[in-house]
């Protein structure tokens, strides 16, 4: 917990702490509590009301000002307090502040360094900074420590729904009938969110009809989903429900299944051995192959959620947001485990790494905390990460260790497209039956699973045109006048295959 962690920095002797969250007002209140567990009077300052002193205190006049509230914090406080700065790195540009925040933290850390061992130890001033950004100068990076907020855990999470439903039903009444199954699938849902927004879920849910049933279950899970879009990072994707409903990929499936119970149920073998669950996997192979289903079909087989992790939406404008963003998107898709982490295209976002890229050395520093946990996270996350372009990717990323396994999906063979057509064909209510798939099959010869379905969809929009059916003939003329990306790239093509070839395990 939050609490507990702030009073392990302090422990250790450490003078000031950074925050950074989007939930002010919960991590205040703690911040607070921990204050009064140390015997130490709160200062808060905020750029609006200056510094309050105490949870009802009238603000000190002319403090508002940040450079006049840190001197005012420096030489006013006469008893051990907890100094509490709100959004203090929004000011940090101003060298006067600057100055003065590094003379306030010095003058605590030395207070720090001279107090006495034992009970008394801790009950000297501290200096705690809660932002909603996380780039400081490297200056007070130095000198403050950094304290991660974690993310409520399942006990949190039915306190806070608890403390909703009650407050809400105090306001106007609730009719709650749920029961603890019901309950516990709640707080599943809600895994991964912030204290805020499993508030504002919640209240989503209850306040149109004043009732909290098994029924809001789905609505709570369509209340997360817009709520992680909002943030643009990760993303709810839906998986088909039937590995059926998937064409080809055969030895995938089957290496899908033998790892089925180690990471859904246990890593125990036959003979009691254990055995590490698996990590992830590594989707390589031309563009519109099935990369994309691929990773559908392993939440699919395992009946784990998928999340996406989209790679360009990290990179923020300000420095330090790109690397708290993917740590943020890590830490909330293991706070959601079991889960299956998709990071779609990965080149995209961290092909800089491999080569001497002009960002500053932000490639590089994404790259290699991804790699960090990739490596060491211990809660059960698989990660799948699709690529088109093998020359653009790190080779640390594809050596043994960081994937289980690194499969090539490549175009669809005679089979695969049979099964691809039906499913399309049945998918828009087509039977099948009523055409012919081996003359089909044999016209799609190097056409991959998406070049098939848009080529069915713009077959039955000409025949609906022409107020008829679909039929095969229509079919085969969408396939000979439209080339596939075989094709149009052949030459690419080639070498991807050929570079797979010894390196790769094929997933057809």
């Amino acid at each position: 917990m939050l609490r507990a962690q702030i009073k392990t920095v302090f422990a250790g002797r450490v003078a000031a702490c950074r925050l950074v969250t989007h939930d002010e007002p919960d991590v205040l209140e703690m911040v607070r509590d921990v204050a009064g567990t140390l015997k130490l009077e709160a200062w808060v300052w905020s750029a609006t009301r200056g510094i309050r002193r105490g949870v009802e205190g009238k603000a000190i006049p002319e403090t508002m000002h940040p450079a006049a509230a840190l001197h005012c914090m420096l030489t006013q406080a006469t008893e051990p307090s907890m100094f509490v700065l709100l959004d203090m790195a929004d000011h940090l540009e101003d060298k006067v502040v600057l100055r003065a925040l590094k003379e306030l933290v010095e003058e605590l850390r030395e207070q720090v360094g001279v107090s006495r061992q034992g009970a008394e130890a801790q009950r000297v001033s501290r200096l705690v900074m809660i932002d909603h950004r996380e780039s400081v100068p490297e200056s007070i990076e130095a000198i403050t420590a950094r304290v991660m907020i974690p993310l409520p855990e399942d006990d949190q999470i039915e306190a806070i729904v608890r403390r909703v439903v009650q407050k809400e039903n105090r306001h106007k009444p609730v009719a709650v009938e749920m029961t603890k199954r019901d309950l516990a699938a709640v707080v599943q849902n809600l895994r991964g969110l912030t204290r805020r927004q499993i508030e504002q879920a919640v209240l989503e849910v209850i306040s149109d009809d004043r009732a909290f049933t098994a029924e809001d279950v789905p609505r709570l899970q369509s209340a997360k989903r817009k709520l992680l879009r909002s943030q643009g990072v990760l993303e709810f994707v839906d998986a088909p429900t039937s590995l059926d409903d998937i064409g080809g990929l055969n030895a995938l499936k089957k290496w899908l299944e033998q790892r089925r119970e180690l990471f859904v149920g246990g890593s125990d073998d036959a003979g009691g051995n254990v055995i590490d669950p698996p990590k992830g996997v590594m989707l390589l192979g031309v563009q519109g192959s099935g990369k994309s289903l691929a990773a559908k079909a392993i939440a699919t087989a395992w009946k784990r959620p998928l999340m996406r992790l989209d790679p360009g939406a990290l990179f923020d404008r300000y420095v330090g947001e790109s690397e708290r963003r993917l740590r943020e998107a890590l830490r909330q898709a293991e706070a959601m485990s079991p889960v299956v982490l998709w990071i779609d295209e990965i080149e995209k976002g961290l092909a800089s790494a491999a080569s001497m890229s002009t960002d500053g050395g932000l490639s590089r520093r994404m790259f290699g905390t991804m790699l960090t946990w990739m490596q060491e996270h211990k809660e059960p996350v698989f990660v799948v990460a699709t690529a088109n372009d093998i020359e653009a990717l790190p080779p640390e990323l594809l050596r043994k260790g960081r994937f289980d396994e690194i499969f090539f999906v490549d175009l669809p063979g005679d089979e695969a497209r049979g099964l691809i057509f039906e499913i399309h064909l049945r998918k828009r209510k087509v039977d099948p039956k009523t055409v012919d798939v081996t003359s089909l099959v044999k016209e799609s010869e190097g056409f991959s699973g998406a070049e098939i379905e848009q080529a069915i969809i713009a077959a039955m929009t000409t025949c609906r045109a022409e107020k008829r059916g679909v039929d095969t003939k229509a079919i085969v003329e969408v396939l000979r006048t439209s080339p596939p990306l075989s094709v149009t790239m052949a030459e690419k093509v080639e070498t991807l295959r050929n570079w797979s070839r010894g390196r790769c395990v094929m997933a057809g």
